[in-house]
């Protein structure tokens, strides 16, 4: 097993029950992949997740204690770039089937808006209804899956639509509906209409607390591995992937050579074909991301903000250029005495010649841009993670992989790598796609099917009717 993020520590606990010997390889010191990187006292990421369902089920399988989630209420809040700090507008959505009605949003919004949230969210909720069942919560689709999909459904993804074009909603509201394009790695203005299915996750299904964090996850599910027998070599970097027949016979690592009957990467496909030796035609790389933790003086409570630049469009261009941007876009994660400061940055490590730097630039942006019943956010220490630091786990630093552009860019390769026939494929970057939920799925089923076994889809389709909330 390459890889104990947490797509490799889903697949190493499968593969574990099912009675293999597994021994897992990681570059890092510690589980939890991206997660680990930083500070060892929290997590490299926020603390708020998707698709609770995925975690309660995974639980389950393992016969670990359920997850301690609580719905984050309001989602989060987003702060329009103003002059002064309080004097811009606000909009803190809930989630339909956390809040059970809609009223909580829409009375935020104007008569036009809340008609035109409405019908964007209803058509988020028909993509993503429509897509799940074949995209998401089952094995990578075949071509008559494909083409049955097309047929029946294809149409209602508004196939040859920009993402851009299809959200347009005024200058507050076209922004909001954009970003969720970036949970895959997205440059929003280049992603196609289907992408469009990400916001109902959040909007309908909501977004929660996880107890701990996503660190605290990975020290459970590693806990659990151990006590399978699973055995961890960390510090342990792959260099090269020997190939005989058709197979892998064993792994060259900066710490010698180990050899496996089966293997698995939970790595950057990228990297895995890289080990291989195989040449795949170059595609554009999803964005990557620039980060602070901070340390902060006093507990915050837990919070999730979103503060806009003055151009959302230009924070694009900048990237696409190559550039940090100049006025980015901040998500701000607040948890107790801990912060998460992150902001979309291009797929490229050499841009950090003085991380702190932009780090200092990225602060003093967010002090300007708080509002007065957030100051003032007293900084106890930090510590800048970029692109460079990404690239220790994915080519590039890109945090999903390839750029999900077209429609065909945002169908995920499947979990076979060509020619090789005892290696799987697992993690974000290949079916069903990135985000820690999707991941655990792939890495729970991608190395399920190298032995054979069913597949599971953590209880991804058990989600509220119309008119529940969770239980």
């Amino acid at each position: 097993m390459i890889g104990a993020g947490f797509a490799g520590l889903a697949a190493a606990l499968r593969l574990a029950q099912a009675g293999a010997q597994v021994t897992v390889l990681d570059a890092l010191e510690r589980p939890g992949g991206k997660a680990a990187l930083g500070y060892e006292d929290f997590s490299s990421g926020p603390t708020v997740v998707t698709m609770p369902q995925i975690f309660r089920a995974l639980h389950e399988r393992l016969d670990l204690p359920a997850p301690e989630l609580e719905a984050a209420r309001p989602t989060t809040t987003y702060h329009a770039h103003a002059a002064r700090p309080g004097e811009g507008r606000t909009f803190a959505p809930e989630a339909l089937h956390v809040a059970g009605s809609l009223e909580p949003t829409l009375s935020q919004l104007s008569k036009t808006e809340g008609q035109r949230y409405s019908s964007l969210l209803a058509a988020s909720r028909r993509m993503y209804l429509d897509a799940a069942p074949t995209f998401l919560f089952a094995p990578p689709p075949t071509s008559a899956r494909l083409a049955r999909y097309a047929l029946t459904r294809g149409l209602r993804a508004a196939p040859g639509t920009s993402l851009a074009r299809y959200v347009r909603s005024g200058a507050f509201m076209t922004p909001f509906w954009l970003r969720f394009a970036t949970y895959l790695g997205a440059d929003p203005y280049r992603a196609p209409a289907v992408l469009h299915n990400i916001a109902w996750v959040e909007l309908g299904y909501g977004v929660w607390h996880l107890q701990g964090g996503l660190l605290a996850l990975a020290g459970r599910l590693h806990q659990k591995a151990l006590e399978l027998d699973v055995r961890f070599e960390y510090g342990t970097r792959v260099r090269h992937l020997m190939v005989h027949g058709g197979r892998v016979l064993g792994a060259h690592t900066d710490r010698g050579a180990f050899a496996a009957d089966a293997w698995v990467s939970a790595a950057d496909r990228a990297l895995t074909l890289g080990w291989l030796g195989v040449g795949e035609k170059p595609t554009p790389r999803g964005v990557s991301g620039f980060a602070l933790q901070l340390h902060l003086k006093e507990d915050r409570g837990r919070a999730h903000h979103i503060f806009w630049p003055a151009q959302y469009a230009r924070e694009w261009q900048d990237i696409r250029a190559g550039h940090l941007p100049r006025d980015p876009t901040l998500y701000l994660h607040l948890d107790g005495q801990r912060a998460f400061l992150l902001v979309n940055a291009p797929p490229k490590p050499e841009l950090e010649d003085a991380p702190r730097a932009y780090g200092l630039l990225l602060l003093k942006l967010l002090q300007d841009r708080l509002p007065p019943e957030l100051q003032p956010l007293e900084i106890e220490d930090w510590l800048p993670l970029g692109p460079a630091e990404y690239a220790r786990v994915s080519q590039g630093g890109a945090l999903y992989g390839r750029a999900p552009h077209g429609l065909g860019g945002s169908l995920r390769p499947g979990w076979t790598v060509p020619q090789i026939r005892n290696l799987a494929q697992v993690g974000g970057t290949v079916h069903p796609g990135g985000g820690v939920p999707l991941s655990m799925l792939s890495g729970w089923n991608g190395a399920g099917q190298l032995l054979g076994l069913r597949y599971d889809a953590l209880g991804g389709l058990d989600v509220p009717e119309v008119g529940e909330t969770w239980a």
